[in-house]
């Protein structure tokens, strides 16, 4: 499903007209962004929490020119389905 087949679907459900539920879903986008970006994460209940993870560093192998890199800590978004939302899709 992509993002134009979430704001017909949600236009058809509310009656909304779609520009307005465009506009709705990209702020909660950019607004989930903004908010992992700064480093709070987003909770939702009942759908799952948007988290920031923390990698640790590690060591690589560049297999073309046989060397080894270290990759430094990183950030990396994440999703973690909350336990209702697990036991409604299983």
């Amino acid at each position: 499903m992509t993002k134009a087949d979430i704001v017909s679907a949600i236009a058809k459900k509310t009656g909304i007209d779609k520009s307005t539920v465009l506009t709705s879903v990209e702020s909660f986008t950019e607004t989930v962004k903004e908010s992992l970006k700064s480093g709070d994460n987003v909770y939702l209940r009942g759908f799952g929490s948007f988290i920031v993870k923390t990698r640790a560093k590690k060591t690589a192998r560049n297999i073309s020119k046989n060397t080894t890199i270290i990759i430094p800590e990183h950030k990396i978004p994440a999703f973690k389905p909350a336990k209702v939302f697990l036991k409604s899709v299983k």
